[in-house]
């Protein structure tokens, strides 16, 4: 196939606010062995694009320094061992150089994007369902009939985690900063939704569940939040930390965590090897992926963005109004 030497694509020019994010002119990335080079027709945009735009995550070695965690498109070139997915559609999993025309992925990473799903909605699904699946479900046991407890319940995650504890039979709490975001959660399947602006999620969470607590916590908040987390916590309980959006440190009782039998764990997926990733990948394209295939399972998208306004969708993400996920396209 024949392709340009060189792309557009979104540059962080310093740290910053939205504003340093900028079309600029690269060089279109060449696959290496077991890679895929897909024509980009569009990005997910997430809470750790905009930590990278501000200089607080910087990429894995090796990654590129585009920021963009997820895309789909065309597969138009393929390094060795992966040419036999020239000309399919996918979606994939990328640790950085999603905000561009071109991208690479390893094909470990990439899944099908069936018919029926669009472009945009395929972008918006690999980073929030790679997390949740491997945090909720993996790290946090997550089981049918469980009560879990979402913090954030109308970000990307949030509304993630909603979907699938309501197809794998998990009942899921949620918290949101308004009403509207409450009722919005609700709509999309979650059991319920606290304000936490308005109401104190340890009693209410207690409340809902009969006094026993909730069995796994995803917790993106961190800081203060974690003893508060562990007080409506049930016996046996799991709590999992994927992000520290109030503060990286927390006083908690060690003999509450040794009497009541809790788990406290977390990870991040960025670093994560690729050998991971595709096992994550395959776990999700057995498990999950046919609740894609049937419509059972979409993502929540909140607005689209053409790629050069990358800096629009990080203001939008910044300002908390969004519902979903932010998708920038090209086309």
């Amino acid at each position: 196939m024949d392709l340009p030497d060189v792309m557009t694509a979104i540059e962080i020019s310093m740290a910053g606010g939205p504003e340093v994010l900028v079309p600029v002119s690269r060089p279109v990335p060449q696959p290496g062995a077991g890679e895929l080079l897909i024509r980009v027709a569009a990005a997910g945009v997430n809470r750790p694009d905009v930590l990278q735009r501000r200089g607080f995550y910087p990429p894995p070695p090796g990654a590129s320094d585009i920021p963009g965690l997820e895309i789909a498109g065309e597969v138009v070139a393929a390094g060795e061992g992966a040419t036999h997915h020239i000309g399919s559609k996918v979606t994939a999993l990328v640790a950085g150089g999603g905000y561009a025309e071109y991208g690479v992925t390893p094909a470990a990473t990439a899944l099908p994007v069936p018919d029926g799903l669009s472009m945009a909605e395929a972008a918006a699904l690999p980073e929030t369902l790679f997390t949740v699946w491997v945090n909720l479900f993996e790290r946090g046991f997550a089981s049918e009939g469980d009560w879990v407890l979402v913090h954030g319940g109308t970000s990307g995650i949030g509304t993630m985690a909603i979907s699938l504890c309501r197809l794998l039979g998990v009942k899921a709490i949620v918290t949101c900063g308004s009403d509207e975001k409450c009722a919005a959660a609700l709509k999309l399947g979650a059991a319920a939704a606290i304000n936490y602006r308005t109401q104190d999620f340890v009693e209410e969470v207690k409340r809902l569940t009969g006094g026993a607590g909730a069995n796994v916590i995803l917790d993106m908040v961190g800081g203060d939040y974690l003893p508060r987390n562990i007080a409506c916590l049930a016996d046996d309980g799991r709590h999992v930390s994927i992000a520290t959006q109030r503060g990286v440190t927390a006083e908690l009782n060690i003999l509450d965590v040794m009497r009541r039998r809790l788990t406290l764990t977390g990870s991040t997926l960025r670093p994560r090897p690729t050998a991971f990733k595709g096992l994550v990948a395959e776990e999700l394209r057995r498990e999950i992926w046919p609740f894609v295939e049937s419509g059972q399972l979409r993502p929540v998208m909140d607005r689209t963005f053409p790629l050069a306004e990358a800096a629009a969708a990080h203001a939008r993400m910044e300002a908390g109004e969004h519902v979903g996920k932010i998708v920038l396209v090209t086309g």
